[in-house]
């Protein structure tokens, strides 16, 4: 009997309590609704373009290779530097080359004292086959000696120019102006032929981009160019969706179609000054196709999407969210076009979209958000 009477006791101690905390939750104030950023709706003139996934590529690129073997003897630069048209770069041993330009030259002055010693002979014999104190015979042997003189002193240049030019190649030059990447190759390896590239130079300025366009939008934006290819603004997207800062023109548009994808292969070229594109790397070209009209947009942060689609979470007048399908057009850098779904005006919420949901009261202030 004791027992059950403490067990009321504890009942009663715990239902005390919760009258309590239920007291305290009633004096408590409501929680302030969440903050979140917001941006205004508005219209932007955007233009139509076309959006093309291309690849940047150096309007000069040379391999450098060794032409002779031998033992490498010297690097003269700095991998990543800036290297000027003649400038040496390798240096293959010289010595053996050396010596066969002179063993060639001597070989030169040996077949020259021939030749003159010829011609002299020859001189003589065609003096005294005058007065026929001479046969004929000898005459035309000495004509022989000559000319087989003369032919030796013909070859014995040869043998000089081919090794002055083997010479020539132990000292290897930059034969463009540009950047020279990385060396495959340290002093003191032997190299060839076949040793494969021992570094390459790129040009970074111009630059090239070249993409596949196809034979639809082609036709139009020359259309919109009345024809001239070459008067087509192309610009690059870069991978933070940021404009390159300096537009492209078309130079080349090639001859044939790639019969797969009914494409035509497109370059343009860019100023590049500040080297911030880079030989191989992708870039997304943009093609102007018609002028600018005035469209919707809002920042890409603004876009919740799900299974059914696009939306924005847009603040009401009353303060509450709603959240509201849209139906997007082309991005334009860090903005995207809304083709339908939003009014002009319209708050879009931006920053702490995780934090709210629809019906939703919101303290709103605007968003610190670029937009392009």
């Amino acid at each position: 009997m004791r027992f059950r009477w403490l067990a009321y006791g504890v009942l009663a101690a715990l239902l005390a309590a919760c009258d309590d905390g239920r007291q305290q939750a009633a004096q408590m104030p409501p929680a302030p609704p969440p903050a979140v950023g917001v941006v205004t709706v508005a219209a932007k003139d955007v233009r139509r373009a076309y959006e093309f996934i291309g690849r940047a590529q150096a309007v000069e690129k040379v391999e450098l290779r060794a032409r002779i073997e031998g033992f490498l003897v010297e690097r003269h630069f700095t991998e990543g530097q800036t290297v000027a048209e003649g400038d040496l770069l390798f240096t293959i041993e010289q010595p053996p080359f050396q010596a066969k330009v002179d063993q060639a030259r001597a070989d030169l002055a040996a077949a020259q004292a021939k030749l003159d010693n010829a011609l002299v002979q020859f001189q003589r014999a065609a003096t005294l086959s005058k007065t026929r104190d001479i046969p004929e015979a000898t005459v035309d042997e000495r004509r022989a000696l000559r000319d087989t003189a003369a032919a030796e002193v013909k070859q014995a240049e040869a043998a000089l120019r081919a090794a002055e030019i083997n010479l020539g190649y132990t000292e290897i030059r930059a034969p463009v102006g540009g950047v020279i990447g990385r060396a495959t190759v340290t002093e003191g390896n032997f190299v060839g032929p076949a040793s494969g590239p021992l570094a390459t130079i790129v040009s970074l300025d111009p630059i090239y981009v070249t993409f596949p366009v196809a034979q639809r939008q082609l036709l139009e934006a020359q259309r919109h160019a009345l024809g001239k290819a070459d008067e087509i603004t192309v610009r690059v997207r870069l991978s933070d969706g940021s404009l390159y800062a300096h537009p492209g023109r078309i130079d080349f548009i090639d001859n044939q179609v790639d019969e797969a994808t009914d494409s035509v292969m497109v370059r343009a070229v860019f100023p590049n000054p500040d080297a911030l594109l880079k030989d191989g790397q992708i870039a997304r070209a943009v093609v102007d196709v018609a002028d600018p009209d005035p469209r919707m947009t809002v920042p890409l942060a603004a876009l919740v999407i799900d299974q059914a689609g696009p939306s924005v979470m847009v603040v009401g007048d009353d303060g509450k969210v709603e959240q509201r399908r849209v139906r997007l057009g082309p991005e334009q850098g860090t903005e995207v076009v809304v083709a339908e779904g939003l009014q002009e005006g319209e708050q879009v919420i931006v920053d702490g979209l995780q934090k709210v949901r629809p019906g939703q009261s919101v303290a709103v202030s605007p968003a610190a958000v670029i937009r392009s």
